[in-house]
């Protein structure tokens, strides 16, 4: 591809990002399926810019507006073509040709964002404080006040890519053998700092097709996440319950924990995810997994079952902002239910799951969010509400400026005898 075409090629592909209500990557990924004739190197060249605009979008949306023009898909690659030094006025216009597989010509006002941004810096001094952390609106004042002093250095360390971590399945190897494997393949690795399963990879290589990761003995998982299933302590022989299983990677590392012995219920009210989920539990050897679709938080399979098990997970549904680093057009779009539906339900969810612990049992609650009010408040309410309970040791509490992980929070509560 000629490099013109390559910026219409990032051009059409934000406004499908723009337009659709999925995931960036699920869009990303379906454009670059109905273009196979794009190249290896023109795809990750077209990623790149994309993914940069992504994490650049307050900013740049903050100029575009600033020099009068409307931010749409255009704007933004126009601006981000500036801002990089990649690009004269005259090249701009060139590029912009309208010729085959290329932008089509400059309007008036686009022409005059060229200009006014021509020698300019994205970092302007005036910059508002939301748009230089790459804010939303609706979360500045809850993270503000939530992270206090550390605002901006854990924003900021959410400006750049989550790196990719792995968990060994320690049924089918140690870490020290995947360690081995993988630098014999020439592949990057370091044993994590966190958690005793995780491996840090660098340099982004393909690990789909590896024959450790074909043969269920790793799991593409965050060193954060993981830690929720050590800090769960899931032990060999228990009855255990995963209550919002999604697609099954908590569930994994909790049927690993106890070495395939006792029994899991993964639980879910999307049934289509659990039904994926028994693929990776299938690969993972693991055979005391049973899963359970729910029909709403309230199943009268749980009143059922109350008082019948010894540790109870709930990776609670949340907005989701300690993952902006790995979803970082969830900075700028909502894609799922918002904070004022979200609060609301983890506290339905916990007082319907909390009823299957049994006494002496234990309640792990759990979020990937930074916001007090989905994490420590509702803990804290909680325990108010059900003084059976109380907290085993203080909360887990993970970040990326901190901790080098997505952000992670964990309550772990033990049902009083």
């Amino acid at each position: 591809m000629i490099p013109a075409a390559r910026i219409q090629a990032v051009i059409e592909l934000l406004s499908d990002i723009i337009a659709t209500p999925r995931p960036a990557d699920g869009t990303v990924s379906a454009y670059f399926r109905d273009r196979r004739f794009i190249g290896s190197k023109d795809r990750a060249a077209i990623n790149v810019r994309t993914y940069r605009i992504i994490r650049t979008y307050h900013r740049l949306g903050w100029w575009i507006k600033k020099c009068g023009c409307e931010v749409n898909a255009r704007t933004l690659v126009i601006a981000d073509l500036m801002f990089e030094r990649e690009h004269s006025i005259a090249s701009i216009e060139a590029s912009f040709s309208g010729e085959r597989f290329t932008p089509e010509p400059l309007s008036k006002e686009e022409l005059k964002l060229v200009r006014d941004l021509d020698k300019q810096n994205l970092e302007h001094p005036h910059l508002p404080l939301r748009e230089k952390t790459e804010c939303p609106e609706w979360a500045f004042d809850m993270l503000q006040k939530g992270l206090g002093d550390r605002y901006e250095a854990e924003m900021k360390a959410m400006l750049t890519p989550a790196p990719m971590d792995l968990r060994v399945n320690a049924l089918k190897a140690t870490r020290d053998e995947v360690l081995e494997q993988l630098k014999h393949d020439g592949i990057d690795a370091h044993a994590g700092k966190l958690s005793p399963l995780s491996i840090r990879i660098f340099g982004r290589p393909q690990l789909s097709q590896h024959p450790l990761f074909v043969s269920g003995a790793v799991e593409v998982q965050d060193e954060g996440s993981q830690m929720v299933a050590v800090v769960a302590d899931a032990k060999p022989g228990e009855q255990v319950v995963d209550f919002c299983a999604g697609a099954g990677g908590k569930t994994l590392a909790l049927g690993a924990s106890m070495n395939n012995k006792g029994r899991i219920v993964a639980m879910d009210v999307l049934e289509k995810r659990l039904e994926k989920a028994k693929l990776r539990f299938r690969r993972a050897g693991l055979h005391n997994i049973e899963t359970r679709p729910l029909t709403s938080e309230r199943d009268k399979w749980v009143k059922r079952h109350q008082n019948h098990f010894d540790l109870v997970l709930i990776d609670a549904p949340c907005t989701g902002t300690g993952t902006w680093r790995r979803a970082p057009d969830q900075r700028w779009r909502t894609l799922g239910p918002e904070i004022a539906e979200l609060v609301p339900l983890q506290r339905k969810i916990l007082e319907s799951a909390y009823r299957l612990v049994k006494p002496g049992g234990r309640l792990v609650y759990a979020t990937c969010s930074l916001l007090p009010e989905e994490n420590e408040n509702q803990v804290e309410a909680f325990i108010k509400d059900h003084p059976e309970f109380e907290v085993g040791e203080k909360f887990m509490r993970l970040t990326p400026a901190l901790n080098d992980t997505d952000g992670f929070f964990a309550a772990v509560l033990k049902r009083k005898l």
